[in-house]
């Protein structure tokens, strides 16, 4: 006869026995029941704190003015008006003082001419005073009259300097951590290599316009490729005349950026170690001599071009390309110190125009703030690796306005973000190992977002760009 008794997880008794699908333990029907006794007070003793939790909600709610905060504020107004008190009191004992001693002085010159009258009064019963006495007398009470009225120069300045410390509320952004769903859509590519409408070859760098639009740099197909919004093949907007250093050719192009005022393209024609800009099938060179790997404009109209064999990144006024430019970070030879780079790919710069570089050979991520002369590591440094807190041959960096930092982390085949100043970054997208699946990536090159906070990824060996739907 078979025996379809276990061993039961408290008593452990040979019993007959059901299953806990929490624990996937096993147990009696006696412990059992106990089992769902002590899972019924722990779920009472948990809803009892989300009902605390929600009383303190109401509470805060229903009494703001209880903030820990308003003390602070309520401190700050009671010295702040001591202050001023105590300031008032000691101007006005001034001001009484001044004004005591002036009258003391108007008091005295009136004793004065007084005698004088009395003196005249006297001269008067003697006929020995005229017409030069009466005018001197009302000369005297004029000006002891007008100095009555307007006492000695006094008058209240404003001083510049503050009294008293002016406090400011600082409300902190929140960092939203956002999500992305973990299968993407291929919304270019993705027909395996060629050179086809529908097809792309190692694509580098992307730009996507308001309407969604995806311009790629299409490096081995030298081209650069504009695919409409769920469009099934893209058109060539640049360099259609296959590799070449021509004017209407491309070579290995890596970067692109769209004016989208004047219609016009600026792309970093890598290999023909240039920068061009393409308006209308019309051409300009705007920098030459340049290993160029990277662009990216600021607000300000600046342009900023990574130099991967100079190891550094230079800045230039939009139109004005005849000189040097700026060098804003690196340009201290090839090197891990924190002033060196060491083949510079992707740039980004913030608002404050600190400029974000990925430095690939060094795996890591910099941050060169404006006039800086060293960078800061806000991502990887701590050597190639796929730990958390590493990163393999980075390339796209872009940063939001919370100060989240995006990388495409080539070499392990995954997105990542870094808050600056931790430890490590967490992996948002990828990471599932080098593979063309819907949630796998291989070497990943760029990535940037549109303006509903979708994620699109450049999967550089799988020939395709990527869109990870951002989960609301």
């Amino acid at each position: 006869m078979a025996n379809n008794k276990t061993l039961c997880f408290t008593c452990n008794k040979d019993k007959i026995t059901y299953p806990c699908e929490g624990c996937s333990q096993r147990f009696c029907l006696i412990h059992l029941t106990e089992h769902r006794q002590i899972l019924t007070n722990e779920l009472h003793h948990i809803t009892n704190e989300y009902n605390e939790f929600k009383q303190r909600i109401n509470q805060q709610k229903q009494n703001p003015q209880n903030h820990p905060l308003l003390n602070q504020i309520n401190h700050w107004e009671i010295k702040s008006i001591e202050k001023i008190q105590e300031k008032a009191q000691e101007y006005r004992e001034i001001l009484i003082k001044s004004s005591q001693t002036s009258i003391n002085d108007i008091e005295i010159k009136y004793n004065d001419l007084r005698e004088q009258i009395k003196q005249i009064h006297h001269e008067n019963q003697l006929n020995e005073f005229n017409e030069i006495n009466l005018n001197y007398l009302r000369n005297q009470l004029k000006q002891i009259t007008k100095e009555l009225n307007n006492p000695s120069i006094v008058s209240v300045q404003q001083n510049s300097q503050s009294l008293i410390n002016e406090i400011s509320i600082i409300l902190s952004k929140k960092p939203t951590f956002n999500k992305w769903k973990q299968n993407a859509i291929t919304v270019a590519g993705g027909n395996g290599q060629g050179q086809e409408l529908n097809q792309l070859s190692r694509p580098t760098g992307i730009f996507i316009d308001k309407k969604k639009n995806v311009f790629i740099a299409d490096s081995h197909n030298h081209r650069i490729v504009e695919w409409k919004c769920n469009a099934k093949e893209g058109q060539i907007i640049a360099g259609r005349n296959g590799q070449g250093n021509r004017m209407n050719q491309l070579n290995h192009p890596t970067d692109v950026i769209v004016d989208q005022q004047n219609h016009s393209i600026i792309i970093a024609d890598c290999k023909n170690r240039r920068v061009i800009r393409w308006l209308n099938q019309n051409q300009q060179i705007l920098i030459d001599n340049i290993d160029c790997f990277g662009l990216v404009v600021d607000k300000h109209g600046f342009l900023y071009v990574s130099d991967c064999e100079k190891n550094e990144v230079r800045r230039w006024k939009m139109g004005e390309y005849n000189n040097e430019g700026i060098v804003v970070a690196g340009s201290n030879g090839q090197g891990n110190q924190l002033n060196q780079l060491n083949y510079p790919t992707s740039i980004f710069v913030n608002e404050d125009q600190s400029v974000y570089v990925s430095d690939l050979n060094n795996h890591r991520v910099m941050k060169w703030k404006k006039g800086a002369k060293e960078g800061i590591v806000v991502a990887g440094g701590n050597g190639q690796g796929e730990n958390l807190n590493q990163l393999s041959l980075p390339q796209r960096v872009i940063v939001d306005d919370l100060g989240q930092i995006y990388v495409a982390d080539y070499g392990n085949h995954r997105i990542m973000r870094w808050c600056e100043g931790k430890e490590e970054g967490e992996i948002i997208v990828g990471g599932n190992g080098e593979g063309n699946q819907p949630n796998q990536l291989n070497n990943p090159s760029g990535l940037s977002f549109d303006n509903e906070g979708n994620l699109y990824v450049v999967d550089f060996s799988n020939h395709r760009i990527e869109k990870f739907e951002i989960i609301l």
